[in-house]
């Protein structure tokens, strides 16, 4: 039977980063990280939000289902990991930057298609 700890095993494996750098991406320890691969007890929810952020599919080590795959192009992986490195401000002018770019678009979408049904 697999369990939580070989499917967090599992994930960091994937990740290519040996126990010691995935708990310091993880915040914890070493020894931390030992414990929950082995099943000896199980992360608590800091851990695996920390997991999600460096893009560990969490869905996966809680239930052994993983996230429905969504293709995205290498552009769109180097915005997720820039936006990823950046601060909370910067982070944050760039989803108002983006959110205008988008509603910008949508505005031109609606009047070419106005234009077009007449």
């Amino acid at each position: 039977m697999v369990t939580m700890g070989d499917r967090i095993r599992e994930e960091r494996k994937k990740l290519k980063l040996n126990q010691a750098d995935f708990a310091g991406l993880a915040g914890c320890s070493r020894n931390a990280q030992a414990i929950y691969e082995r099943g000896e007890s199980l992360p608590g929810s800091a851990y695996l939000v920390r997991l999600s952020e460096i893009g560990v599919d969490v869905q996966y080590i809680l239930t052994g289902q993983r996230l429905p795959l969504t293709e995205i192009s290498m552009e769109e992986r180097t915005l997720l990991e820039n936006y990823r490195a950046m601060d909370k401000a910067a982070q944050l002018n760039m989803q108002a930057v983006s959110a205008a770019f988008a509603q910008a678009n949508m505005k031109k979408d609606e009047i070419l298609k106005d234009g077009s049904s007449e």
